[in-house]
C-alpha cells in the first residue's frame, strides 16, 4: 500500500536522530553501503529522508532482529586494552 503523493512526509536530520539512534556518521556510512533509506536534498540546504522509508527500515531491522538475522559484534577481548587489561 502506497501513499498518495501529497500524504508523504520528510523528516530532517533532528527528526531523524530521534527516531534512529545512531551516529551521524553510521547513518551515513550505512546510507552509503544501500543499508539504510537514501537522503534527498529539497534545497542546497536542506536534505531530508522519506518517513515512511525509515519506517519501513526499522520494521525491517526488528523482524531481522527476532529472526537472529542480524549478526552481533563480538565481545571486545579485554587482555588486549592498553589501559587496564584484565590478566588471568
Amino acid at each position: 500500500m502506497s501513499a498518495a503523493p501529497h500524504a508523504r512526509r520528510t523528516i530532517r536530520r533532528q527528526q531523524l536522530r530521534e527516531i534512529v539512534p545512531l551516529a551521524d556518521s553510521t547513518i551515513y556510512d550505512m546510507e552509503q553501503r544501500g543499508e539504510f533509506p537514501q537522503r534527498f536534498y529539497l534545497t542546497s540546504r536542506c536534505v531530508v529522508w522519506d518517513l515512511s522509508e525509515v519506517e519501513a527500515w526499522l520494521d525491517a531491522r526488528r523482524h531481522a532482529s527476532r529472526a537472529n538475522a542480524i549478526k552481533r559484534a563480538p565481545s571486545p577481548d579485554v587482555r588486549l586494552r592498553r589501559s587496564r587489561p584484565v590478566k588471568h
